[in-house]
């Protein structure tokens, strides 16, 4: 497959943007409707006042929910120098705290009055300036006639670009450091698999902008494409299924809970998608049966992927136009290679059909871990990014993730992968949600425990689920035991928040 044109850094994407397209809608949040010029003069307008105040060489901390102005304070951070630190606006000030610490920002643009928003928390992390937004503060679009991006506004492609956050869910945070050559790559990269209309998309972005899937798939995918990103300040079913028709959506990157809950919602079957012609889906596994009920009721493709924050995001995809496959994440994207190897040694490369762990090499990967050597060297290795997940590849070079290599269940000296116990929960039709963890056995020294949420209006037993499993799996997949609960817990990003559900048990 072909390699599209690589910018330099995302900055250079959006002015050549606004230098080509300068009258085209680029974003659109509720009332404010900015063309390329006005984007462009905004994020330069912001981007002189970070450098004027000490920014460049720097970190600068975004802490603001859905917005036209987070997505200016993200271009803006990295035109004037400094590095981006996205931060999630609903974190409490006990998870901002060490991550502050970490990051050590020398600006932080947050919500007046969030969380954020706290003297004590911000000086104590080393912030000298501080950009409250909103809430009868300023707004970041006051710039909009002003001068556009100038050539001392682009960044040199090697200098630190992103200091992105893990999500956290298995230890302490730690922040991934990408250059601006391989995140601006990555754009590209992913735009070879999926290729987008350059002036002709309208981008439905309803995750949060401070994620790196939402950045990749979203405000960077819209600028590439020099298009329309429209984005949801929050999520309600109801409202999405409204702006997917009323903005005449044509891209909408969604992921497992968000296709989940769009199909529950009374709404949905009389929604109407006029423009919408592909879906992606990322940051969680998507259950097969998902894909096909949401496929069958839209006659909308979802095309599935795979990465990681490490991974800049993206590694892999089913590409759009051509074979895709449920279940598989697809094929890795240009210039990277994927290896599967033997998850005991790491040094025996897997033949297709077996399962192994999952390293990856390519422009796009991380340059490590701030401040975290020994980690960098155990998850880069031998010029590998070791990803700490199990997957296989089929004869025709897709890939198919079993599972996290932590998640991974030994029973009894079986490998059980909780997504394939998962996937056969999500065949029977009274599951809405599922998920498998592990738990201590002194006899097979691990067994598996489900958790599982059903559709509104329907029921099943606990034992009836667990024959529906055993009719589909071998016996040491099967899950010792199953509990029925309203909804699953899910991290802040909309995972399933396993970590959470291994301390729930009764």
């Amino acid at each position: 497959m072909s390699m599209p044109p690589v910018h330099p850094s995302v900055v250079h994407m959006l002015a050549l943007a606004a230098e080509a397209s300068p009258e085209q809608e680029a974003l659109v949040c509720g009332e404010d409707r900015l063309s390329y010029r006005e984007y462009g003069a905004c994020v330069a307008g912001l981007s002189r006042e970070l450098a004027a105040a000490g920014a460049r060489g720097g970190r600068v901390a975004v802490v603001l929910p859905n917005s036209a102005d987070i997505a200016v304070a993200i271009f803006a951070a990295h035109a004037s120098g400094a590095q981006c630190v996205a931060l999630n606006p609903a974190y409490t000030r006990h998870e901002l705290m060490p991550i502050l610490e970490d990051a050590a920002p020398c600006i932080a643009i947050v919500e007046a009055g969030g969380v954020a928003d706290d003297e004590a928390l911000l000086a104590a992390s080393g912030v000298q300036t501080v950009i409250r937004v909103g809430h009868g503060m300023r707004r970041l679009l006051v710039w909009r006639d002003g001068p556009g991006l100038t050539p001392d506004l682009l960044p040199e492609p090697n200098a630190p670009a992103t200091l992105q956050f893990t999500g956290g869910t298995t230890g302490r945070s730690k922040g991934v450091e990408l250059t601006h050559r391989a995140v601006s790559t990555n754009v590209s990269q992913r735009e070879a698999l999926l290729p987008t209309r350059h002036g002709g998309e309208r981008v439905l972005s309803v995750a949060p902008l401070y994620h790196v899937y939402a950045m990749a798939m979203g405000l960077h995918l819209a600028a590439y494409a020099r298009s329309t990103l429209v984005i949801m300040p929050r999520y309600r079913a109801e409202d999405l299924l409204a702006l997917l028709e009323a903005e005449r959506i044509t891209l909408f990157a969604g992921n497992p809970t968000l296709f989940i809950g769009l199909m529950a919602s009374p709404a949905f079957a009389s929604a109407r998608l006029p423009a919408l012609r592909l879906c992606y889906s990322g940051s969680a596994a998507l259950p097969g049966e998902t894909l096909r009920r949401w496929e069958a009721a839209t006659g909308v493709p979802i095309c599935e992927g795979y990465g990681q924050t490490e991974a800049g995001p993206v590694l892999t995809y089913n590409p759009a136009g051509r074979q895709r496959k449920a279940g598989s994440v697809g094929m890795p994207v240009p210039l990277t290679e994927i290896e599967i190897v033997d998850i005991e040694t790491g040094t025996r490369a897997l033949p297709h059909g077996e399962a192994g762990q999952i390293r990856a090499r390519g422009p796009q990967v991380m340059s490590g871990y701030r401040g975290r050597p020994a980690e960098t060297a155990e998850a880069l290795r031998d010029g590998w990014l070791w990803t700490g997940d199990v997957g296989a590849f089929d004869a025709d070079g897709y890939l198919t993730i079993r599972d996290r290599l932590k998640e991974m269940i030994i029973s009894g000296g079986f490998n059980v992968y909780p997504r394939e116990v998962e996937e056969a929960l999500h065949t029977h039709p009274a599951v809405l949600e599922a998920a498998v963890v592990g738990r201590a056995d002194a006899y097979r020294g691990e067994v598996a425990e489900a958790v599982v949420a059903l559709r509104e209006g329907e029921a099943a037993s606990e034992k009836e689920l667990i024959e529906h499993v055993r009719g589909r799996l071998a016996r040491y997949k099967v899950p010792v035991a199953l509990r029925i609960v309203d909804r699953l817990p899910r991290t802040t990003v909309g995972k399933i928040d396993k970590l959470m559900l291994r301390g729930m048990r009764e």
